[in-house]
């Protein structure tokens, strides 16, 4: 048994998310764990809602509430939203917690104490009209390198090149519009990154069998231009995480919050203590998964994020963690994803341009979205969601391949037999080659599923579906039992054992029609299968199972034309 420690990418508290984010880091964050725990693993799988910084600030007063009250509501608007989507958290926490300042602070603290924090006097932003210093990223403007108009302060998203703000061309605030801006002097802590350039560099190095993806945003960020950054740890805001040293106060620092991407990565953390604290455990459940002198050496840490978050999570957090000079675990995999477009364009937050989590469990369960979602998960470059793609994938993997074996097998069953697995009849020929042909492709399922192939475990998954189905066509019970009743009841034997073979392969994709399933089975036997003949026979002649309703709706043209037209780009 493996200990597996998976971390998903933090929500933003700002707001309902859209599927473009939900399958770009929580959803195949989920399928992991799911899979690694039905195949009998130790998993911890944690998240969090990232609850500081401006935005947070902004989006309260928008809503005219005090920012804790909202953020403690946009928390459970959010988990609650999870729940919906089955993601099976151990945890999810929120970076506002007591445990996550403590941690946040304490890591200052011994970064400052190794000499890699400095105090640097900078001439910052500000914008005169919202009367506020503006953080790099509320600043908008053009690039000085690519052009692109909605340049942000920190990076340009078009170019992914790092910028300051002072590199923009026409700056404005991202808030209000205004050009009326200032340079003025503030002081703040940058964690001097640059300094662990090497050592960084050479853990990444380390990692041959990370995506692609992941290592080339890290190498980019690493030796482009003038190669790693110093990055600024504080900010002058109210909503935050105090600037302490540890427990001490920090001269000059008065009034100031850590940089929400200094404390965001660290609630990963947190969040296993506050688990912890939850259950009332000690500190020593939380520090086996996360301390290498408490028993996480042999612990498995993989993250899921979406691409915008690589360079934190390779860089900026490793060194965070390195730098502390404590026994800390750092991540063994990192499962990035590019983006998920939608219907020609972008999802979008401010227009309501595409499906959000909330809309879209109104209008299907979340098994129809879980399975498209994954089905087509942007791994390898961006893809695109389409009402017609997600239609034909309901209709035919989900209705006609799975929904349909379900159907007919149980139906029939009941009509000649009655609700309980049949006896009688030997195996033929047909039957042993079903069992190699599954064997080949569950073996092959496995593989892909251990190696977070996202879609190529769903096709595969789909072709395990699909042999059912052929194997059914090809023995026909339905003719079958006009002459041998007896070779008919053996076929419907070994196709309702198939039904939960499905349940356990296709839970981490669909756990609530798995679930389902095994329900009309009657069955709680989840054992991952070993041996395929033995998995057959998992339900011997004489148990009883009932009809399920049915498994998968079809979608049909006129309700996919509402649904297009519906999220075109207008949320209220």
């Amino acid at each position: 048994m493996a200990r597996i420690l998976i971390t998903s990418a933090l929500p933003y508290i700002n707001g309902i998310k859209h599927l473009g984010n939900l399958v770009g880091s929580q959803l195949p964050a989920d399928l992991y764990a799911r899979y690694c725990r039905a195949r009998g693993d130790e998993v911890m799988f944690i998240c969090a809602t990232d609850e500081h910084g401006t935005p947070a600030e902004l989006a309260a007063a928008k809503a005219g509430k005090p920012v804790a009250e909202y953020c403690t509501e946009m928390h459970e608007v959010q988990a609650e939203l999870a729940r919906g989507y089955g993601l099976s958290f151990d945890h999810f926490g929120r970076s506002s917690s007591p445990q996550n300042r403590q941690l946040t602070q304490h890591f200052a603290g011994r970064l400052a104490d190794a000499g890699l924090i400095e105090e640097v006097s900078e001439r910052q932003v500000y914008s005169n009209a919202d009367r506020r210093f503006l953080p790099d990223r509320y600043i908008e403007g053009t690039c000085p390198n690519c052009g692109y108009t909605r340049a942000r302060g920190d990076q340009c998203e078009e170019c992914t090149k790092q910028l300051s703000p002072v590199d923009l061309i026409d700056p404005r605030s991202a808030i209000s519009g205004s050009t009326d801006l200032e340079v003025r002097e503030t002081k703040h802590l940058f964690l001097r990154q640059s300094v662990l350039r090497d050592r960084l560099d050479d853990w990444i190095n380390a990692q041959a069998d990370w995506p692609i993806l992941t290592t080339s945003i890290a190498k980019k960020w690493l030796h482009d231009g003038d190669g790693l950054r110093d990055r600024g740890i504080t900010r002058d805001l109210d909503w935050g995480v105090p600037v302490q040293r540890g427990t001490d106060p920090w001269p000059g620092m008065e009034g100031k919050v850590f940089y929400v991407w200094f404390d965001a990565p660290i609630e990963y953390i947190a969040a296993t203590a506050e688990w912890a604290d939850g259950h009332g455990r000690d500190a020593e459940a939380w520090q086996r998964w996360w301390r290498t002198d408490m028993g996480a050496d042999d612990v498995r840490y993989v993250q899921f994020m979406g691409k915008d978050n690589v360079p934190f999570h390779t860089l900026s957090f490793p060194a965070t963690l390195m730098g502390s000079g404590e026994p800390w675990k750092l991540v063994d995999y990192i499962k990035s994803f590019n983006y998920l477009n939608y219907d020609g364009g972008q999802f979008s937050t401010s227009l309501g341009r595409g499906v959000f989590m909330d809309q879209a469990l109104e209008v299907l369960p979340a098994d129809y979205w879980r399975w498209w979602l994954l089905s087509h998960a942007p791994e390898n470059s961006d893809s695109e969601f389409t009402w017609e793609n997600f239609q034909a994938s309901v209709n035919k993997d989900l209705a006609d391949v799975l929904g349909n074996l379900v159907s007919r097998v149980t139906k029939f069953c009941r009509s000649k037999f009655g609700e309980v697995v049949p006896e009688g009849g030997a195996w033929s020929e047909a039957e042993p080659a079903l069992v190699q042909a599954l064997t080949t492709r569950i073996r092959a399922y496995e593989g892909h599923m251990s190696a977070m192939e996202i879609r190529k475990s769903a096709a595969e998954l789909r072709a395990i579906w699909v042999l059912g189905n052929e194997y059914l066509q090809e023995a026909a019970p339905w003719s079958t039992f006009k002459t041998d009743p007896e070779k008919a009841a053996m076929q419907i034997r070994l196709a309702l054992n198939l039904i939960r073979l499905y349940a356990v392969l296709s839970q981490p994709f669909i756990p609530t029609a798995a679930q389902n399933m095994m329900t009309a089975m009657d069955c709680a036997d989840w054992r991952w299968p070993g041996d395929i003949d033995a998995a057959l026979a998992t339900l011997p002649a004489g148990h009883a199972f009932t009809v399920p309703e049915v498994m998968f709706a079809k979608i049909t043209d006129a309700a996919r034309e509402d649904w297009a037209a519906r999220f075109s780009g207008t949320r209220a």
